[in-house]
């Protein structure tokens, strides 16, 4: 049948939402087109049907994308077709990625990709949180083995109400945003920002959400039922258990001695090492590791010395309440701080937790570094923004550097909307760019940014609101046994169940992040996980405010200083001029830069404080106008017999007239000026037409030329 067409329709958080199958992308595994509002998103699934050989981890795919055609817009610059992904595609297919991944079965290796693609936008309804619904809905009708319905939907606080979904202009008046990703029956993953809130309601969020989220899952129940696919049977990849057995009664010894190392890189080479000995027991007897011949000794060697760890590091955890190093449960590692590293960027600052280290540094100016991004929701000018940089060498890798990956731009943008929500709120025009390096990493270094990140901007003098500060909780569970980690190292992050970061200052949440690799948890452990990374992040900010707590009272001498004028609208093209002449003229002349907005927010930046208040007083004069009673050092331009015209600034003259050049009468002007000279002239009046009425001897008499 050509066309098989499905609809199911819910309720969404006070929108209609409709889940169309069975007309468009028919080949596709799965397809579901999710639309609300004038938005809509086609979303497909494809995976493989066979795995790769030697396949040892589930490649896994998401990619959302926007077309520009959907709001009937035409893409900015000289390419016409999209290309890349932008910075916020990116990130939004890793909001569909994360919380999929971990419901899928284990041992499925198969390739799978899954596409959303927005066709029509409305600024009513947010096609990024279709675009993840639409992925959970297609997967589950699709053939592939995945089987638990979920929902996504965003989250924010209008007037003291919680609402799901707002419209795009809403959410500039909400203190919140979180974007939360649930099965019925626990939380799969949360990513949002907020105003400084507490836990408390933070955790009354995601209950909120979780709730909305059920009645979702209710109709993917119901499409499975009625269109679902029979599911592919498959053969996954499962451990060697005769392998497993091997390793662990002959290499225990070695590995206990190895997670007792506390440093990172002296741990990992006892691990090579370890890996290198069951190699070579591999390559001598494979049988007896319940492998064939032409095996991949190291292959092999590597996957169950890890498992080895895994359960080791595990059950060390919940039966002894013993980390690695052994350090307690809720202990946040050394902290050391510095600012000021770095001799010429506007701010820097070192943050180092444990073998984790972040530097950051700081660059303010106008709007010339506005962060510009073009969007199917409209063109936006970031004045702050935060750039993640990952090294190989912060490892210890010895590889170069590649183009920025999907991971460097998830973790800054982590970071950049903790410390965003504590900028200053207004009377503060610069823009602001961070980046932070990652010089050493050992767990968490996205929170290691948000802490240099916030000393760096205080380093530089920005007023921020209170410092911020980050860290990363665990979380290791066995059915209903359960142990919550702070500050996580790399090796509990890689053999854990959850990575849950959370930013704020002392008042209250700015940044929240948790990814998990079981099937979701309950709101007792997200309750739990919150307070102790609020005694966690009171800590480090105590460690913090240790080197710097407030900013820096003056400005470093090569920051570009700023002054501030608000004119009329209708008076931007006076400050402009013809063809930019004037306001060309005034910076040519000043050595300053100056912007103005179509508002009429008129910005000098400079590095000399004088030329850029001089600047101000003459786009002040050009524009508003003189003010009666105030003096000014006026340029004589023309002589007449009745008086001297005299500029105050180029285009703003006034005339001096002979009773005013001094006490005694004069018969020649000429005796007293000449074209050229420099007069101080104080304002009289200025009459209705505008005309300026000067005097030189209400300030000091001019007395005859020699």
């Amino acid at each position: 049948m050509l066309n098989n067409k499905k609809v199911y329709s819910l309720n969404f958080g006070g929108k209609e939402i409709t889940l169309e199958t069975g007309r468009l992308a028919k080949q596709a595994d799965g397809a579901v087109l999710v639309s609300s509002e004038g938005t809509q998103v086609l979303v497909t699934v494809c995976s493989a049907k066979t795995a790769r050989d030697g396949q040892d981890f589930f490649p896994l795919t998401v990619d959302y994308n926007e077309k520009f055609y959907a709001a009937g817009k035409f893409l900015g610059g000289f390419m016409k077709r999209e290309a890349r992904p932008t910075t916020g595609e990116t990130l939004n297919s890793r909001l569909i990625d994360r919380p999929l991944r971990p419901l899928f079965p284990e041992g499925y290796m198969n390739e799978t990709f899954i596409q959303a693609t927005c066709h029509s936008y409305s600024d009513k309804a947010d096609p990024e949180v279709l675009g993840a619904l639409g992925a959970a809905a297609a997967l589950c009708i699709s053939d592939v083995p995945f089987n638990t319905p979920l929902g996504t939907c965003k989250v924010g606080r209008l007037d003291g109400n919680w609402v799901v979904n707002p419209a795009f202009d809403d959410w500039e008046h909400s203190d919140i945003e979180l974007v939360v990703s649930a099965s019925k029956n626990a939380i799969m993953m949360v990513e949002g920002e907020a105003k400084e809130v507490s836990e408390s309601e933070m955790l009354e969020a995601l209950q909120f959400a979780h709730e909305q989220i059920k009645t979702f899952c209710g109709v993917i129940e119901k499409m499975v039922k009625e269109v679902g696919k029979p599911k592919r049977v498959f053969t996954p990849v499962t451990p060697n258990d005769v392998l497993m057995n091997k390793v662990e009664a002959d290499f225990a010894t070695d590995a206990r001695g190895a997670l007792s190392i506390v440093p990172k890189l002296e741990r990992q080479n006892a691990v090579s090492a370890i890996v290198q000995k069951v190699t070579e027991a591999i390559k001598h007897g494979p049988a007896e590791f319940g492998l064939s011949d032409d095996c991949d000794a190291g292959k092999e060697a590597y996957k169950a010395v890890d498992g080895l760890l895994y359960n080791m590091m595990r059950s060390d955890i919940l039966n002894e309440d013993k980390r690695i190093g052994s350090r307690a449960m809720d202990k946040v590692r050394p902290i050391e701080t510095e600012v000021n590293i770095l001799a010429t960027p506007h701010g820097s600052a070192l943050f180092t937790r444990g073998e984790t280290q972040v530097m950051a540094s700081v660059t303010m100016g106008g709007s010339e570094g506005d962060q510009m991004a073009d969007r199917i929701t409209g063109l936006t000018h970031s004045k702050f923004y935060l750039h993640y940089s990952f090294p190989p060498f912060s490892v210890g890798e010895a590889r170069g550097i590649r183009a920025v990956g999907r991971r460097e731009l998830g973790h800054g943008n982590l970071a950049e909307r903790a410390l965003k929500m504590a900028l200053p709120k207004s009377g503060w025009d610069y823009t602001m760019r961070v980046f932070c390096e990652v010089l050493e990493s050992n767990g968490s270094s996205s929170m290691g940014s948000v802490c240099s990140g916030s000393m760096a901007l205080l380093d530089a003098g920005v007023p921020l609101t209170s410092p911020v500060a980050g860290v990363a909780m665990g979380l290791v569970k066995e059915e209903d046994k359960y142990k919550i980690l702070t500050d996580i190292l790399g090796d509990e992050d890689h053999l854990g169940d959850m990575d849950f970061k959370v930013a704020g200052t002392v008042d209250g949440i700015t940044a929240i992040q948790m990814d998990i690799k079981i099937t979701g948890i309950t709101e007792q452990i997200f309750s739990e996980a919150l307070e102790k990374a609020r005694n966690a992040r009171l800590h480090i900010l105590g460690e913090m405010a240790k080197t710097i707590s407030t900013p820096r009272l003056e400005l470093k001498g090569n920051v570009p200083k700023m002054v501030s004028l608000k004119i009329a609208p209708d008076k931007i093209g006076a400050l402009i001029g013809p063809g930019g002449k004037n306001i060309k003229g005034l910076q040519e002349k000043f050595k300053i830069n100056i912007e103005v907005d179509e508002e009429g927010n008129v910005k000098f930046l400079g590095i000399n404080q004088e030329d850029l208040e001089q600047a101000k007083a003459v786009v002040d004069l050009q524009i508003v106008g003189p003010k009666i009673g105030a003096e000014y050092d006026g340029k004589v331009v023309t002589i007449k017999e009745y008086g001297a015209f005299v500029d105050l600034v180029p285009g703003v003259s006034g005339l001096v007239h002979v009773s005013e050049l001094t006490d005694a009468r004069v018969n020649d002007v000429n005796e007293y000026l000449k074209e050229g000279d420099t007069v101080k002239v104080k304002v009289m009046d200025v009459d209705r037409f505008g005309k300026i009425k000067l005097s030189a001897k209400a300030v000091t008499p001019l007395v005859k030329r020699s």
